[in-house]
């Protein structure tokens, strides 16, 4: 039986009096692709900012998450974590987080500072190998013409794929990627799905995935994970996500959201899964 990559043990949080996650815990199995939903204010993003250690539990009764094998809180205290372990995880914001000024080969690189001497790193001084491989993880997200290019003159879709070949240049074995298509059309929302997916399959990388758009997380990923008011509704493989279940999800979230997908859904069709043999197991509701 394979050690899990992501451990999540009755996380909670609250920010004054109000409660933003509420006694969640699961596990993520090696080579999984998972998507993250629920209602908006469910605590999808404050959960995915406790796997990498942007945030904490609250203290005294904060829980436990744990990644590869290393702690990164409990009890309501982060973990000290070195700049090797931390690279380890590469985290996709819904912004991108680039650089604007900077040409798209340097915000690619700079996936690659954590792993660098830190005289170098502070110097930003790159090796002509390192170069070429920023502009191969560039190929694989379909920007290879484009390395010279400022990353404020790029669309939205563009953006995000700089910031996914970030995270390959970084190595990184999970990626937590947080509303990564909620700011894109249809068009760039499905080709960086596809790009995820792919790099999923090829790879066998770990990635959890926040999505609004239900539709999207069933042609995507293999398993839901569903929160409802900060609890854990629902934990299963993508097959057992129900339109009745979904309709309980978002009973008081109004027709928006649990629509959300119907626009990408009508451009694009399923893409075919190869290379990964992971499967979803059906996991039971820890509550």
């Amino acid at each position: 039986m394979s050690i899990p990559t992501i451990i999540v043990e009755q996380l909670h949080k609250s920010f004054g009096q109000r409660r933003v996650l509420d006694d969640v815990s699961f596990r993520v199995a090696p080579g999984e692709m998972v998507a993250l939903i629920g209602p908006s204010g469910s605590g999808k993003s404050t959960l995915l900012r406790h796997l990498v250690g942007l945030t904490c539990g609250s203290r005294g009764r904060g829980g436990r998450v744990e990644l590869m094998g290393r702690e990164v809180q409990a009890g309501g205290r982060l973990r000290r974590a070195s700049r090797g372990e931390r690279c380890r995880t590469g985290y996709i914001f819904q912004q991108f987080n680039l650089v604007g000024r900077l040409s798209v080969l340097a915000n690619v690189l700079v996936g690659r500072l954590g792993s660098m001497p830190r005289s170098r790193a502070l110097l930003g001084r790159f090796t002509e190998q390192e170069r070429q491989r920023a502009r191969a993880c560039l190929a694989r997200v379909g920007l290879e013409g484009m390395v010279d290019q400022r990353a404020n003159t790029l669309s939205g879709g563009q953006m995000q794929r700089v910031a996914i070949a970030r995270a390959l240049m970084q190595d990184a074995e999970v990626i937590l990627a947080d509303e990564p298509i909620a700011s894109l059309d249809p068009r760039s929302a499905r080709e960086v799905m596809e790009i995820l997916s792919r790099i999923h399959a090829e790879d066998g990388r770990t990635v959890v995935v926040t999505l609004h758009q239900v539709d999207v997380a069933r042609r995507y990923c293999h398993r839901a994970i569903a929160l409802k008011d900060g609890r854990l509704y629902f934990d299963g493989a993508i097959g057992e996500l129900t339109d009745a279940r979904l309709q309980s999800l978002y009973e008081n979230a109004g027709l928006d959201e649990l629509r959300a997908g119907e626009a990408l859904s009508a451009e694009t069709t399923p893409p075919r899964r190869q290379g990964s043999t992971a499967r979803a197991p059906t996991t039971p509701v820890m509550a």
